[in-house]
């Protein structure tokens, strides 16, 4: 692919790696300056855009995964491969681009074990298709590894093209798979020699069967209800609701009479209620027991 600018003088090096920054590693003349450096991020910004779409086209993608915007944000290391032996008009081409880097994935080997690694994984490749089938991709592939220091075993790939399957299985007899949950693929030897640390979760615990209520539980919810106050006052209750311990549920009296409800009354605290029970409020002890008083004497009166 060909630019309008000077690719040989933007672009070092045969294979150029490029990593977040987007620090284009050209040539410093005398007269460099940060406008000269402003004007050559700009060419490399231009070179991955336009490579970017141009491998989106090639694997039928709504949308480019490799753009200068996205190198920004992620740290990810873009290897650009240049031919500089096209001298067209003196600026040089573009044959193609290699993507990697680390990501954290959940990845399941032959035993259905999953495993946390983080492996360096191949996110975008692209050869120009006037170019393919020359060798370039493998020359990209073998330059990308030597400096990651990484088998191709090694690798995990991320939504693999069939191209780029056929290109690991000829190069690199990278055959049996892994089946993977996720959009990634593993080859066999992934977890040989994991050069990456490798954490095993445990496997997923089945649901436990919902067992019912226990003896206790069941007895707990069939017990009766405690009544309204007053009544609920007995001496055990009052005794263990002290300072220190905890209330007890326990069995009342269905009736209580009337000197041991006068003498619960006194043991709790002033209620109105209570207040009305003990100066003789209408319908209470106090009151029956006057209305009592009166009918004796005036019986003893009569006779």
């Amino acid at each position: 692919m060909e630019f309008p600018f000077d690719v040989d003088a933007l672009l070092g090096e045969r294979v150029t790696a490029v990593d977040q920054h987007l620090q284009p590693p050209g040539r410093r003349g005398p007269g460099y300056t940060a406008a000269h450096r402003v004007d050559l991020q700009q060419q490399l910004m231009t070179i991955i855009d336009e490579m970017g779409k141009a491998s989106a086209k090639a694997q039928n993608l709504p949308a480019p995964i490799t753009s200068a915007s996205r190198m920004q944000t992620n740290h990810h290391v873009l290897y650009i491969l240049k031919d500089n032996e096209v001298k067209t008009a003196g600026k040089g081409a573009i044959i193609g681009f290699l993507k990697v880097g680390y990501k954290k994935l959940f990845l399941l080997d032959r035993h259905g074990v999953h495993n946390e690694v983080e492996p360096l994984c191949v996110l975008d490749f692209y050869i120009h298709e006037s170019l393919q089938r020359h060798g370039y991709g493998k020359e990209l592939f073998q330059c990308m590894m030597q400096r990651e220091r990484v088998q191709p075993h090694q690798l995990a790939v991320d939504r693999p093209s069939e191209k780029l399957l056929c290109f690991l299985r000829k190069h690199y007899n990278l055959q049996g798979t892994i089946p993977q949950v996720n959009n990634f693929v593993i080859f066999e030897g992934f977890f040989a020699d994991q050069h990456a640390p490798v954490r095993k979760l445990p496997p997923k615990r089945a649901e436990e069967e919902i067992k019912p209520y226990s003896l206790t539980d069941r007895e707990f919810l069939k017990e009766e209800v405690e009544p309204p106050w007053p009544f609920n006052q007995s001496h055990s209750l009052t005794r263990s609701s002290s300072l220190g311990n905890s209330p007890v549920r326990t069995c009342l009296k269905p009736f209580l009479n009337e000197q041991e409800l006068l003498r619960n009354l006194r043991l709790c605290p002033p209620h109105v209620a209570a207040h009305q029970l003990l100066n003789g409020a209408e319908g209470g002890p106090a009151a029956r027991r006057r209305r009592t008083s009166s009918l004796t004497r005036s019986e003893n009166t009569s006779h």
